[in-house]
């Protein structure tokens, strides 16, 4: 293309003409062709203003009056640029592709351009280039997280299978601190985790977590309001903190942590490129050493590194980290069963809540030590965890008064409460239990005899205790016929034999003349 000339070329063209140097003389001072010089010079002198009132026009109405064109008339370029005046007049209808027009383009035209300088002179023509705004990044406000598009390996020195593994980005934007870490995989536990791992990092909390719109992070994408996973909000809220996820589709919104993972290709995956690593520990320590060197690295244009723009900057504005490290939790809903229990599937086995919420629907909060119940928002069951399959876990409080008096029966229990009606009631309860390696079968059977006196009496239950033991009898059916006949009412004589019904007389012979 011709040379198109500028105000400030036009304005020395002027002023050498108005001094009378020639027109080949301007060409050889300002290194302009001459046949440039002379068509600017006709344009002056037919011009309604005169040469030297041109001078004192502003640069604008300069530019109205003599537009930048280029002087050497090409009629295949300007054929090129008619046909994209009308091409462009439908670029948003669907189906508009620049190849299908250049067919067109390429039937018609004596002399068409290739394709590659057709889609150059388009693109140059109409440019879709867009702003990009710079934008102000206070101390400690907000962390950019991301997982990096190239991924790091790993190998089973076992077998030699090789593994690739995700690569986590954070960064503070205001003093651009880095932390990066390898992970299994782009799962909600792997994001909690390196999330939680990069605020140990940075020693404190800022106000917001920007994220991808990771399916790990973001349950439903959305431009206006985005639906964020569960675990990953209480996650935030355990650190005090918020998320706030970045438009779809619009990586400006946090170029930084984008130039964040370039730069870690260039400073950590390269020089570690012929490494091999057998373990994620490995291979994070590896990280560590080459990002402690990219954290000091003086920056371009300062004279301070991120580490230090951190400590000076940033620091301070970060909140405190919690006590605890945030457990990863998991949900579930169940139904409250008649026995008073909910069951819990991820472990196959039950846990207890209070028994007024049989039949409610509830929901399980659980993480790696802990199982909660809530029922309509509110906490009403609290367990440690027990990966054992089958078991019902049990707090005591949770069951009713008849349930709670169930679960304390033990042979103990039994003894303890035969010996307020009897030494010898809480004797042959003993013996019960006596010999027996399963001493819940014998639980109705002491709980039957100690009962026995509320229909005759503790006295007399104790008498045919004493009796029932004295001949060896250990039976609760024995024991209540004893009872029932009365045959404990004169075990306390002093003589303790039965009182006979025959007279005393001379012809009575006792047991010695039988001798």
């Amino acid at each position: 293309m011709a040379h198109i000339l500028d105000l400030m070329e036009l304005k020395q063209i002027l002023r050498l003409h108005i001094d009378g140097i020639s027109n080949r003389r301007i060409s050889d001072t300002l290194g302009i062709h001459r046949n440039t010089i002379n068509s600017y010079v006709r344009q002056f002198k037919a011009c309604k203003h005169g040469i030297e009132e041109l001078l004192k026009l502003s640069n604008y109405e300069l530019a109205q009056l003599f537009p930048g064109h280029t002087t050497i008339k090409n009629p295949r370029f300007d054929e090129l640029m008619q046909f994209f005046t009308n091409m462009h007049a439908e670029p948003n209808h669907p189906g508009f592709t620049l190849l299908h027009h250049y067919s067109e383009y390429k039937s018609s035209a004596k002399e068409p351009y290739s394709y590659t300088q057709f889609v150059e002179h388009y693109q140059r023509k109409y440019s879709k280039e867009k702003g990009s705004m710079k934008l102000p990044h206070k101390p400690g406000y907000e962390l950019y997280i991301d997982f990096a598009g190239k991924k790091l390996t790993i190998v089973d020195k076992y077998t030699g299978e090789i593994q690739a593994v995700e690569v986590f980005v954070a960064i503070l934007p205001c003093s651009q601190y880095t932390y990066v870490e390898a992970c299994p995989d782009q799962t909600m536990e792997s994001l909690i985790k390196c999330t939680a791992n990069a605020l140990s990092y940075f020693g404190g909390v800022p106000q917001a977590i920007v994220s991808d719109n990771l399916k790990s992070a973001v349950t439903k994408a959305s431009k206006y309001e985005p639906r964020i996973n569960r675990s990953f909000l209480d996650f935030a809220s355990h650190y005090n903190s918020v998320v706030n996820p970045a438009r779809g589709y619009a990586p400006q919104d946090k170029a930084l942590v984008e130039n964040a993972v370039n730069l870690s290709y260039q400073r950590i995956y390269y020089p570690i490129r012929n490494m091999t690593f057998f373990s994620l520990d490995d291979l994070n320590k590896e990280i560590q050493k080459h990002l402690v060197g990219y954290n000091n690295m003086l920056l371009q244009r300062r004279s301070c590194s991120r580490r230090e723009l951190f400590q000076t900057l940033e620091r301070q504005h970060l909140k405190p980290l919690p006590s605890t490290r945030y457990e990863i939790k998991g949900y579930r809903r169940a139904k409250v069963q008649k026995t008073g229990y909910v069951y819990f599937s991820p472990d196959n086995n039950y846990y207890s809540v209070p028994y007024r919420y049989i039949g409610k629907r509830t929901q399980i909060h659980y993480a790696g030590s802990s199982v909660e119940v809530f029922y309509n928002q509110q906490r009403i069951a609290y367990h440690q965890r027990n990966p054992s399959p089958g078991e019902y876990n049990t707090d005591k409080s949770h069951l009713c008064s008849t349930h709670k008096a169930y679960l304390e029966w033990s042979p103990e229990f039994f003894k303890n409460k035969a010996l307020k009606h009897g030494v010898n009631v809480h004797d042959f309860v003993a013996s019960l239990f006596d010999n027996q390696s399963y001493p819940e079968v014998i639980y109705k059977r002491a709980m039957g005899v100690i009962q026995l006196h509320r229909i005759y009496g503790v006295e007399r239950l104790n008498n045919a205790c004493k009796l029932a033991l004295d001949v060896g009898i250990h039976s609760y059916g024995r024991l209540k016929n004893i009872l029932k006949n009365k045959r404990d009412v004169f075990v306390e004589e002093p003589d303790n034999q039965r009182a006979s019904h025959i007279p005393t007389h001379s012809n009575l012979r006792g047991a010695t003349n039988y001798k």
